[in-house]
């Protein structure tokens, strides 16, 4: 009998044979064995009966019109019946050369008659069975799919919910540290607020970069930069979270630049994680040395970051780059993290067409990781510029429309106290009055706004003649590519994620013009 629940309909049983003896033995014996039969005489007519619904599909190779091998091709090139298991049946075409004619055809079985009933029925069940485990690896594979889509959606969500008091945080701590004429303490107490508001911050965008790099979904924006400089630059981001744990860098640069094919910031990202993984497991005090240097063959820049911590135990040493494993698996957990940080490491190295590898001597004895990247063709003067130097600064006319009152608040004061001219608004509706009456030279937009979002309001400023002019610059805790991809496509020139980085937004201050990003 066939293996359906007892309260399920029977299974249809489609049998394709010009012969009626045949037929009415196989259609008997199928019956018999709980299927309900349907008969087709010719290979057109199973064709047709195939698509009014079967869940098998017992086919002679032998046909009037068209042969089984060709009715089967059919069969599994029509995606209403690819899914329906054949078996192909035959007493002419016996040889081991029909059979694998009639599987290549897309049969899922073939049988040479005569065969006993029992065979007949247990081969329609193995094919039943193999079909349903099919299917449920389907189910399967799509709710994990839908679980990953979820679960991507939710992290985009709590990152954008995180981001907002985080904005509000490190807005009120540059202005307070513009101020801070306070004493030892509460400058202590400034710089230990500015520092874990970064570091929140960067675990924010860890946590979604890991989920975007895993899936393939990371676009590189490349170009030849020189990785000394580079270098430099990771170094003095480190510094912060360095000098919080008391770590000692011992720094040898080449004087010669190394040009790379590299996106500058995930590069950047990848050398102040390791920078930080160093300090993070070596005692207060220690040093951490970083090398760079290059070989020949192939031209390869070789970075190197080594520390004398704690080391990694030789069994790890094969999974430290895997997803959430921790060095750390003390119950304390004391030096945090979320076991992801290696994981991008490794992720982004190798989309530059680079490699890293970590090692260690074993526990106690600190771990090197180094990366290798390959170098790229010598670059003219000024292309290996990390960052070019911005233009002279002169006061701006800001327009700021942000619904988040204690973010508007001290993003406005940051920017009065920097020499510009600011407005707000916190809606869309009265955005859009104040951009076209106001003009400024610059309109930054909370996306999520009451009233009219942020897009809605940059569509309607670009179609305005007194909008054109207007740089318009998106602020949004949303910040995945397709976001990014949204605000551009809305009219908007750029895109900043909260929280806003002082020095990007400076940067779009100083400019003259902003390059849609």
């Amino acid at each position: 009998m066939p293996a359906t629940p007892a309260s399920a309909p029977p299974l249809v049983a489609l049998v394709v044979n010009d012969d009626e003896a045949t037929r009415y033995v196989m259609s008997k014996t199928l019956t018999a064995a709980g299927y309900q039969v349907a008969e087709a005489e010719t290979g057109q007519e199973g064709l047709a009966r195939a698509r009014e619904g079967a869940d098998v599909i017992v086919l002679d190779v032998k046909l009037p019109d068209i042969d089984g091998f060709e009715v089967c091709r059919r069969l599994k090139a029509d995606p209403a019946t690819a899914f329906i298991p054949v078996l192909q049946t035959s007493a002419a075409f016996i040889t081991a050369e029909s059979r694998a004619h009639g599987l290549d055809s897309g049969a899922d079985g073939y049988l040479v008659q005569p065969f006993e009933a029992i065979e007949l029925v247990a081969t329609l069940a193995a094919l039943l069975r193999a079909r349903r485990a099919e299917a449920e690896l389907r189910a399967h594979a799509v709710a994990l799919a839908e679980a990953d889509r979820r679960k991507d959606e939710f992290l985009a969500m709590l990152a954008h919910e995180l981001r907002n008091p985080l904005s509000a945080i490190g807005a009120a701590l540059a202005v307070q540290e513009a101020l801070a004429r306070g004493d030892e303490t509460s400058l202590r107490i400034q710089e230990t607020l500015t520092r874990q508001t970064r570091h929140l911050a960067r675990l924010v965008d860890d946590l979604l970069d890991v989920s975007r790099i895993t899936h393939g979904k990371i676009e590189l924006r490349r170009g030849v930069v020189d990785l000394v400089e580079l270098t430099r630059r990771a170094l003095a981001a480190a510094e912060p979270l360095l000098e919080s744990r008391g770590t000692r860098l011992e720094v040898t640069l080449p004087s010669a630049p190394l040009p790379v094919d590299a996106d500058v910031l995930r590069i950047e990202q990848v050398i102040v994680n390791l920078l930080g993984n160093a300090a993070k497991f070596s005692p207060p005090g220690a040093a951490v040395e970083v090398t760079l240097a290059s070989e020949d063959l192939p031209p390869t820049a070789v970075w190197r970051v080594r520390d004398h911590g704690i080391g990694i135990a030789p069994a790890m040493l094969e999974s430290i780059f895997d997803m959430f494993v921790q060095v750390d698996q003390s119950a304390a957990r004391s030096r945090g993290g979320l076991g992801i940080g290696l994981t991008m490491v490794k992720k982004l190295v190798e989309l530059h067409g680079g490699t890293v590898a970590a090692h260690s001597e074993g526990e106690g004895r600190g771990a090197t990781f180094t990366i290798r990247l390959p170098l790229a063709a010598a670059a003219s003067a000024g292309e290996t510029a990390v960052v070019p130097p911005p233009a002279a600064s002169r006061p701006r006319r800001v327009l700021l429309i942000e619904d988040n009152v204690d973010i508007t608040d001290f993003i406005r004061i940051q920017l009065e106290m920097w020499g510009h001219e600011v407005s707000v608004a916190h809606d869309g509706p009265s955005g859009l009055e104040a951009a076209l009456l106001l003009r400024p030279d610059l309109a930054l937009v909370d996306v999520g706004l009451p009233g009219m979002d942020g897009y809605e309001l940059a569509r309607r400023i670009r179609v305005e003649p007194a909008g054109t002019e207007i740089r318009l610059v998106a602020m949004t805790g949303y910040g995945r590519p397709e976001d990014r991809t949204r605000a551009l496509a809305a009219g908007f020139d750029a895109h900043l994620v909260k929280p806003v980085d002082p020095r990007q937004l400076q940067d779009l201050l100083h400019s003259e013009t902003v390059a849609r990003d």
